[in-house]
């Protein structure tokens, strides 16, 4: 009777799974102690479906809180007991289940959840429906209440216990009734409130005798170690006799009964904490051990243990502990596991916290460290020295940008931050040094957007008897090179010899929705006119520059008349952009350029060196040996944006001074007509024009030392923050920055 009884709910559960009411069905047997004997007893367990949980109650089990409407709970029984001690039995073993449940809405609430959060509520119905239940089989009648949420169930009472979850962490820490929820509606806390809670748990640290802020801990391996060391256990495997001595935050908290799980994270990845009543409290920390990781551990908190290594039986690596210490208390909450901070603002802002909740977050940093580590070896490699050039400057040279200005108090005198390295690094060269580069922070005083920051990292080179073609060379060996050991981190590969055989296929770089081919070596070379002439139909330096001898040559206004109708004619918002740029343009070389900065450059999507820079434009750049206007210089751009910067070094100090001398005039000259176009639009428009100038001043002493003697020289610079964007997929500058600049909060 028993079998056929368990038959006919099986038959009647699996025609529920066939029409999508349950998703999953089991059969338990286990013995059962009934007045001395010990009778077989079979349980049937239904696990109700997501999408329509109610809908088994209303077909199968007839009322609302029938048997089928429970969850992963006895749906029906069979057994062989008389009926009165099978009463009896069911009553215990639902006893059991509430009491059960009851723990684990405290442990969730200990662990930082609330009365909104989805765990909870569903721990709530759960225990609800279980206290149904057993009224009912008290005999009480008491029909509970149709849930509110039905579709919210949670998971969790079918998760395997040795894989915790982490319930929110934006909310109060402790069980109910200890003064840690909040009294506000919804049960929600702030950070304060939970920061109080928190101090009640140091102060609770100190009174048992403890330390919440630990001096030291001595591990004995980083978690990714012990994942490698162990990656052959067995599913419930343990190694026997040795211990393992770990720390890191933990990340998520559960308890169920006497068992309690963990997730550590490390700066390597991440372990299970196993901790097991009995054996945790028979440890060095003695009686009461469990009880204050389930009562003062929280999200968050920085913990050290020791003990040995278990893989679960469902797999998950774990570390068993025999002793366990809390080596920071964190006051504050974490943000949700799964969502981490959604707000940008706020992750530029607390970087902090971004690192602790994004684990991709720190993968990014630690590239950009390789990405570092990789061009200072590289150029070490190339027997070039790393040299130190002043910050503060008298004046800012070697490049034309705003610079940041300050004040010496004990030498009186102003001062400005640098805005490039390469003038005091060729004065290294002057003074005998052949082979210079220097790795550090320049600084802007310009606009932000997602390619500008007005501190940003830079590397430049110089390297003595060499011109442009060895620096064309240089860069893109260090580029490949740099990306063949952050693509060798990302695939846990060591053999990185054997890439370096396969970079063409191991050079494809996605970056948004495109891949930049970086193993297409050579990279394409092509000069700025060529680009213009392609993609224009304006042959500007051929036709009007007028060292060339075209039919226009040296006529400036037929040369902006021709370019200011090829971009109206292309028609579209960045061409129409470069017309004022046009307009205002002093020479034929100005006019090639803008023509290039509003069509061409955005294009360039590929790796691209863009070569013979008009000479208007390039003051500290050689002449080109063989075409006139133009200098040995070149730019690469990857994905419409300007990575590096090259040239072989003027060396001739008349030639320079010229040079210098007719750059400072023609920046003088476009912010004279600049600032009459701002006071004709207002008093307001003048002020903030007159905010943004800056003036450009001759530096004497750099021309003294050339005057002194360099010896041909080749430089490059290069923009690393640019580089790390490109080779981690970062579309903003501020998320390769680990503490970019933002405008002060009021």
């Amino acid at each position: 009777r028993a079998v056929m009884s368990l038959v006919c709910h099986v038959a009647v559960v699996a025609r529920a799974s066939a029409f999508g009411f349950c998703r999953g069905v089991c059969v338990r047997a286990r013995a059962a102690r009934c007045d001395g004997s010990r009778p077989r007893a079979f349980s049937l367990v239904s696990l109700p479906s997501r999408r329509r949980p109610q809908m088994l109650s209303k077909s199968v089990g007839g009322v609302p809180g029938g048997p089928f409407a429970v969850g992963r709970f006895i749906c029906a029984r069979a057994t062989s007991d008389p009926p009165d001690a099978a009463a009896a039995t069911a009553v215990a073993e639902t006893e059991a289940l509430v009491a059960e449940a009851g723990e684990k809405i405290r442990t969730l609430k200990a662990s930082g959840g609330t009365n909104t959060d989805d765990a909870v509520v569903a721990g709530v119905a759960e225990l609800k429906a279980l206290k149904a239940k057993l009224s009912e089989l008290q005999g009480v009648v008491d029909v509970p209440k149709t849930q509110k949420n039905p579709e919210k169930q949670s998971k969790q009472g079918g998760k395997q216990a040795e894989q915790p979850q982490a319930s929110k962490p934006t909310q109060h820490q402790g069980k109910k009734g200890t003064g840690d929820e909040s009294a506000s509606a919804g049960g929600t806390s702030s950070a304060e409130e939970v920061k109080k809670v928190r101090l009640g748990k140091v102060a609770a640290i100190r009174a048992a005798g403890g330390e919440p802020f630990a001096y030291r801990f001595d591990r004995t391996a980083k978690t990714a170690v012990l994942q490698a060391e162990y990656a052959h256990l067995g599913d419930g495997e343990e190694v026997v006799g040795k211990t393992q001595a770990v720390c890191g935050r933990v990340k998520a908290k559960r308890v169920f009964g006497k068992l309690a799980f963990l997730s550590l994270e490390d700066d390597s990845g991440s372990v299970q904490l196993f901790v097991d009543k009995k054996r945790l409290d028979c440890g060095a920390g003695g009686e009461g051990s469990f009880k204050k990781i389930v009562d003062l551990v929280d999200m968050g908190d920085i913990v050290g243990g020791c003990g040995t290594v278990k893989r679960t039986e469902k797999g998950e690596l774990s570390v068993v502990l025999d002793s366990f210490q809390i080596l920071t208390k964190s006051l504050l909450p974490l943000p949700d596991k799964h969502k981490g901070l959604t707000d940008k603002e706020t992750r530029y802002r607390q970087r902090y916290v971004d690192l602790i909740a994004s684990a991709e977050v720190r993968e990014v940093f630690k590239d950009r460290a390789l990405i570092i580590s990789t061009i200072r070896r590289f150029l070490d490699d190339q027997e070039f020295m790393e040299m130190e050039t002043p910050v503060l400057e008298s004046f800012a040279g070697g490049a034309d940008a705003k610079p940041f200005n300050t004040f010496h108090n004990a030498l009186g005198m102003s001062l400005t931050l640098r805005i490039a390295t390469e003038l005091h690094l060729k004065r290294l060269v002057v003074g005998g040094f052949e082979r210079v580069y220097e790795l550090g922070r320049v600084f802007r005083n310009e606009g932000l957007s997602t390619r500008h920051n007005p501190e940003f990292t830079s590397v430049e080179v110089y390297q003595a008897y060499a011109d442009v073609s060895d620096m064309l060379q240089l860069t893109e060996e260090m580029i490949v090179q740099a990306a063949v050991k952050v693509h060798a981190r990302r695939t846990n590969s060591s053999d990185v010899s054997g890439l370096k055989k396969e970079v063409k296929s191991s050079l494809q770089i996605p970056y948004g929705d495109e891949t930049i081919h970086l193993g297409d070596r050579p990279w394409r070379r092509v000069s700025m006119n060529d680009l213009v002439l392609e993609h224009c139909g304006v042959d500007v330096l051929n036709t009007f520059h007028s060292e060339r001898g075209g039919a226009f040559a040296g006529d400036l206004v037929a040369c902006k008349t021709a370019a200011v109708t090829a971009l109206r004619a292309l028609g579209d918002k960045e061409s129409l952009a470069g017309v004022p740029g046009v307009e205002q343009a002093q020479s034929v070389g100005h006019v090639l350029n803008e023509m290039f900065e509003s069509v061409c450059e955005s294009k360039l999507r590929q790796p691209t060196f863009v070569t013979n820079h008009p000479t208007e434009i390039s003051p500290l750049a050689k002449p080109h040996r063989s075409e006139p206007g133009v200098t040995e210089r070149f730019e690469l751009f990857v994905v419409g944006r300007e990575l590096a910067n090259a040239f072989s070094e003027l060396t001739d100090p008349v030639d320079q001074r010229d040079r210098l001398e007719a750059q400072i005039a023609g920046h003088k000259e476009a912010q004279a007509i600049q600032r009459e176009a701002a006071a004709a639009m207002g008093k307001r428009s003048l002020q903030e024009f007159e905010m943004e100038t800056y003036p450009l001043q001759m530096d004497d002493d750099f021309v003294t030392a050339l005057e002194y003697g360099m010896p041909p020289t080749a430089g490059m610079g290069l923009g690393v923050d640019r580089l790390v964007m490109l080779l981690t997929n970062a579309p903003s500058i501020r998320d390769v920055i680990a503490f970019p600049l933002l405008k002060k909060i009021e």
